[in-house]
């Protein structure tokens, strides 16, 4: 085993309910986005040809030759407004409910959106003529729902959306027969085939756009739920540096066995002392001196497991391997100790530390029930580590480390030996060293 952590890397999709909803909810975001654009447009659309059947009637009705009524667009585009309310309405349910929609709906609101410039088209022809209309700007509204088709996020349904309209415009090119001469060449298949590929093309590279959308989604938020399996495995006690590291590891998540310095951390006579103070006076102790603690861990490359009352269980070498792991936890110890005087001088309520480490082999990996997971680590080396640290009310200590731990070190730092002493749960006596 390389001795990286298994969580899901961010590049990785999680085949999770919890992701699959995470992105069903985005998707369905981005269509109710797209509703709203196409409301817009409808409604901007109103208003300018409202306006300017009041300021221009002349031009009105020379382009319409006379047979533009208003009326006739209100009957056309108020059901389709009702109708995009709806499906807008239809969305905000769904997404309160976490439910997606069924792809049957999505293509059938394709096929109706699609077919509203066709619907408008068929009234211009009769109205101005199929030369006149053609060359109009309904053909152009086309392009409008192939664009917006993008925020489907759905390669296929662009493409249909393309496809429909493609189909659609050259049916009614090919059904209204144009009596002038630009009209005739406009009846060869050809003339209006290569104009209903362009609305092809234009939907198929609007549901690669929706796709690249669709996979940036995806990515988001793999990362965000790999981030999160993090925070749930080990608590916010991590640090941004390690998360990352975490993130990067690869994928698993089997218990195994590693080798690892683990500290305890525990504050001397403090529930008496709590006793005297009010609930929030103690937490905001404890906050105060947590953070000094826990961010000299991060500097050193450890992580808090677990907060234990008034103190907390930290590893170094887990879940990451760390061939320094007792030089970084020694380190640590110091620094706390030294971190605690400067924090104790003035203070009303000073705070006595009380630290031991120990290395050895434990077993580590993912223990709890399937909703809820934490990483831990579990065996002798841990109670080891927990013993030694209740050795400094005996010895008026508060750095304590064991042989492990000392021989891993070297002549680096100054330890003196305490010898061999009686540790709870243990037939022998267990050699002990003071660092401070």
């Amino acid at each position: 085993m390389d001795g990286d952590v298994a969580v899901a890397g961010a590049h990785e999709r999680p085949a999770t309910p919890g992701f699959d909803a995470a992105l069903t909810r985005e998707i369905l975001v981005t269509e109710r986005l797209r509703i709203k654009a196409v409301l817009a447009i409808l409604l901007l659309f109103a208003a300018s040809l409202t306006l300017m059947h009041q300021v221009f009637p002349n031009s009105m009705e020379r382009i319409w030759r006379g047979q533009f009524e208003l009326w006739r667009f209100y009957v056309l585009a108020i059901p389709l407004i009702v109708y995009e309310l709806g499906v807008l309405w239809l969305l905000r349910r769904r997404i309160a409910l976490n439910q997606d929609v069924p792809v049957l709906r999505r293509y059938l609101s394709a096929l109706v959106e699609t077919s509203l410039p066709t619907i408008a088209l068929m009234f211009q022809m009769n109205a101005m003529g199929p030369e006149r209309a053609l060359g109009f700007a309904t053909p152009f509204a086309y392009f409008l729902f192939i664009i917006l088709s993008t925020l489907r996020l759905d390669f296929w349904l662009s493409t249909f959306t393309g496809l429909v309209a493609a189909a659609e415009l050259f049916a009614m090119a090919m059904l209204y027969h144009p009596a002038a001469s630009l009209a005739e060449a406009a009846q060869e298949p050809g003339y209006n085939i290569i104009r209903s590929i362009l609305l092809v093309i234009c939907g198929v590279l609007a549901g690669a756009v929706g796709l690249q959308l669709r996979r940036q989604f995806e990515a988001s938020i793999a990362a965000s739920s790999a981030r999160d399996r993090v925070t749930n495995l080990f608590g916010q006690h991590v640090s941004p540096q390690v998360a990352e590291r975490l993130l990067a590891a690869g994928a698993g998540s089997t218990s195994e066995v590693r080798h690892v310095a683990i500290m305890f951390v525990d504050f001397r006579d403090f529930t008496g002392a709590a006793r005297l103070r009010t609930p929030q006076q103690v937490v905001d102790r404890l906050d105060g001196v947590f953070a000094v603690l826990v961010d000299i861990l991060d500097r050193h490359h450890g992580i808090v497991n677990k907060f234990l009352g008034d103190g907390f269980l930290a590893l170094f070498g887990a879940p990451i391997a760390d061939p320094d792991a007792a030089q970084r936890a020694v380190a640590a110890g110091f620094e706390m100790c030294e971190a605690m005087e400067r924090d104790n001088a003035g203070h009303e309520w000073p705070l006595r530390v009380g630290i031991g480490i120990h290395m050895g082999n434990v077993v580590a990996g993912n223990v709890g029930s399937a909703r809820r997971k934490e990483y831990t680590v579990i065996g002798d080396t841990v109670n080891f580590a927990a013993r030694l640290e209740t050795l400094n009310k005996d010895f008026g200590s508060q750095l304590l480390i064991s042989a492990a731990v000392r021989d891993a070190l070297g002549e680096e730092y100054h330890a003196v030996s305490l010898g061999d002493v009686p540790i709870k749960g243990y037939e022998e006596p267990q050699t002990v060293w003071k660092l401070r």
